[in-house]
């Protein structure tokens, strides 16, 4: 039996899809999509101005991550915290790392993101940071088809771990998954 705002609805009157008259509450326990690729369709909302190609919010995630050294200098970042939350095919990947002191010339890059990053020449990844001995302008980009970011300086270019010897870096990488 299930009891909607406006009514009790038996057994026998459920059919395959459910329709449901009014809103449903669940009072305990969740609502669980049973099925990979599934999930909550807005189909029923109007479009924006732009060319719409999916109303299905398919993912939820939330959890921690480990930053690690991605330029292969083989760096042991000290991390103070890294967690992460996925709604759909957006990632919002924050994180508090010190670098070592190091005189490795390598670019630097942090590898260990939480999901591989969408596979596009024209997405763009930003990453935002803050960083706390280095000067200057500087942002950062999640790589493609990849789980790693690098970082760069105004100019266009690419930090080097020896600029970040000793740095310690908090920031949020923000990018689009498959």
């Amino acid at each position: 039996m299930l009891k909607t705002t406006s009514s009790v609805i038996n057994a026998s009157q459920i059919a395959t899809p459910i329709t449901l008259p009014g809103d449903v509450t669940l009072s305990t326990g969740n609502l669980i999509i049973g099925t990979a690729g599934k999930g909550i369709d807005f189909s029923a909302t109007s479009s924006g101005s732009g060319t719409m190609t999916s109303e299905l919010l398919a993912d939820y995630e939330e959890g921690t991550w480990t930053p690690s050294d991605g330029s292969g200098a083989g760096l042991s970042l000290t991390v103070a915290a890294a967690t992460y939350v996925r709604i759909g095919k957006m990632v919002y990947a924050s994180f508090g790392v010190t670098y070592p002191a190091t005189v490795s010339a390598s670019n630097a890059r942090v590898a260990g993101l939480p999901f591989t990053s969408q596979n596009s020449a024209v997405s763009i990844h930003p990453v935002s940071i803050s960083f706390t001995t280095a000067s200057g302008l500087f942002s950062g980009t999640v790589d493609n088809n990849a789980a790693t970011f690098f970082l760069v300086a105004s100019g266009g270019v690419v930090f080097s771990n020896t600029n970040l010897s000793g740095a310690i870096l908090r920031g949020t990488a923000i990018y689009e998954v498959a």
